[in-house]
């Protein structure tokens, strides 16, 4: 039964990309942009197809948690039932990696950031996202972009993954100052580690000194590398998709058929890269609050 709905996805997918531009294979959209494209504009404020996506999931996962937990209940019903079993397996799973004192201030964060990078990327597979919209005409018009989709993934926007990046680099700067004390946590960084004496103390402050700059350039590329490392498989996998649509040409009614392996690649890859992002966010915090795990007990 999986199989028979991913297959009619991928179908409706090539279909919806048919019956919205039946040219754009030949014409101008022989490729996704790398950027996320204007739909309309309130006021000086631009709309991009990929933050209505993001809108889009944010007001699916808050309907669902106001239905789910709208009449709590021991004997819960299936709705509730099911994300309290999301909700308890993501903590015990973060407890095992943060700890239960850490866990207990940061799990708003971690939970919510693999729930919401998870959901964007599988409501980017959904049939119609990328390959509904209209058609770009006029003069003045880009003859190798002339479709415009409604709704992108939004994880394919660089400026989606670099807001989630660069949000939790101003959270690890506030946990990490916070558990360790603004002395702990230069400590924690440039200190040296051990008890030296003589002339060998003197030899060891210099190398931890020069670890600890490296420490700091390290520290402050880790929200670039995770900025690009989401985006960067997130729009590779939607420019597969797209490009093995374009593979039959002329015949639109096969379309559905070459990406149909990647379609349940990118099922896997998405789940991976909620995965991967949250646990690199969870343990980047545990690396540099770890020394103080035994005190918080």
């Amino acid at each position: 039964m999986r199989f028979l709905t991913s297959t009619l996805s991928v179908w409706l997918l090539a279909l919806g990309s048919a019956l919205a531009a039946p040219e754009a294979a030949h014409q101008g959209h022989d490729h996704l942009p790398a950027h996320a494209e204007q739909i309309f504009n309130i006021g000086p404020f631009i709309i991009t197809n990929s933050m209505l996506m993001i809108w889009i999931v944010a007001a699916v996962l808050i309907l669902v948690a106001q239905l789910a937990t709208k009449k709590l209940s021991l004997v819960p019903s299936g709705l509730q039932n099911g994300v309290e079993w999301v909700v308890e397996s993501l903590y015990n799973f973060l407890e095992g990696i943060l700890g239960k004192h850490l866990v207990k201030r940061t799990f708003w964060f971690f939970g919510t950031i693999f729930i919401l990078i998870l959901a964007s990327n599988w409501f980017g597979l959904i049939p119609g996202v990328g390959t509904v919209g209209w058609e770009l005409s006029g003069p003045g018009a880009d003859p190798h972009d002339t479709f415009r989709p409604f709704l992108r993934g939004g994880n394919a926007d660089l400026n989606m993954t670099a807001a989630m990046a660069f949000t939790f680099a101003l959270l690890w700067f506030y946990w990490a100052i916070t558990e360790n004390g603004l002395k702990g946590f230069f400590a924690h960084i440039f200190a040296p580690k051990g008890k030296f004496g003589g002339i060998m103390a003197a030899f060891m402050i210099l190398v931890f000194a020069f670890v600890g700059v490296l420490e700091v350039v390290s520290i402050l590329f880790r929200p670039v590398a995770l900025t690009f490392r989401l985006y960067g498989n997130i729009f590779a996998g939607e420019n597969i998709l797209e490009n093995m649509m374009q593979v039959v040409g002329d015949k639109t009614y096969l379309a559905w058929l070459p990406p149909l392996p990647f379609y349940f690649m990118e099922l896997l890859v998405g789940l991976i890269q909620a995965l991967v992002f949250m646990l690199l966010t969870a343990v980047f915090l545990k690396l540099i609050c770890d020394h103080d795990e035994e005190h918080a007990h």
